[in-house]
């Protein structure tokens, strides 16, 4: 991985700083992104920040443009930056809720795919990674607008995939399971976490389907568990 260059939406979350670490150690050139980064997080050479409101189309042209003018293009985009929101029915859910759910999970994903797109087809091994999630392969009750909009980020991930079958350019989407992170630990204090999913191991996915050993794999939609699931 070490003359790529690596662009990270939601590079510094739960999961968005494992899978960063883990581009870093390969000796990539990672450029994170995020509403709130700074290069202090990732203190290695090969890291640049980047703070980016990822709901404002303008900002991500913007951004993406200059990424690829400053380093010679972009090999591998992946798309971490994502939201959870549940406990409502769908007769309860606000407007604030589901237009959240839909910026977050969707409308960023779209912004960001239809700026990189360009750039991926001119690399010899253009690479596109999206971070999903198991529970939307599914309806949920009370999860209505987090699981919609999880649904279709897969959906759009596996369409561009369609799309762009004529060049080296690939894109699949990750499903994890319940992830052993702070937050959900915090949100769910009485669950066995043993079950729970390493973040790490999600992270090695994501490596290895930007690895150029994974160019004949496209368009999937790959679920992730954890090992006592």
């Amino acid at each position: 991985m070490k003359p790529k260059t690596v662009f990270i939406t939601g590079a510094n979350g739960a999961l968005g700083s494992y899978i960063t670490g883990t581009f870093l150690k390969t000796g990539a050139r990672v450029i994170g992104a995020s509403l709130h980064i700074s290069a202090t997080e990732f203190p290695q050479a090969n890291f640049e920040g980047v703070s980016l409101d990822f709901t404002r189309s303008e900002l991500v042209s913007r951004t993406v443009a200059d990424i690829a003018a400053r380093h010679d293009g972009l090999d591998v985009v992946v798309h971490v930056l994502g939201g959870f929101a549940g406990g409502q029915s769908v007769a309860e859910t606000t407007n604030a809720t589901w237009e959240q759910m839909r910026d977050l999970n969707l409308t960023s994903a779209f912004f960001v795919l239809r700026e990189v797109i360009p750039h991926l087809r001119r690399s010899p091994y253009g690479r596109f990674i999206a971070i999903g999630s198991l529970a939307a392969t599914a309806p949920h009750a009370n999860l209505g607008a987090y699981v919609v909009f999880k649904a279709a980020l897969a959906t759009l991930v596996q369409t561009v995939a369609l799309e762009n079958k004529d060049s080296h350019l690939t894109a699949n989407i990750v499903l994890p399971d319940t992830m052993d992170t702070p937050a959900n630990r915090k949100s769910m204090p009485d669950a066995d976490f043993s079950t729970w999913l390493n973040p790490q191991d999600v992270a090695d996915l994501v490596l290895w389907l930007a690895d150029e050993r994974a160019a004949h794999v496209n368009g999937a939609a790959i679920p992730i568990v954890g090992r006592h699931s």
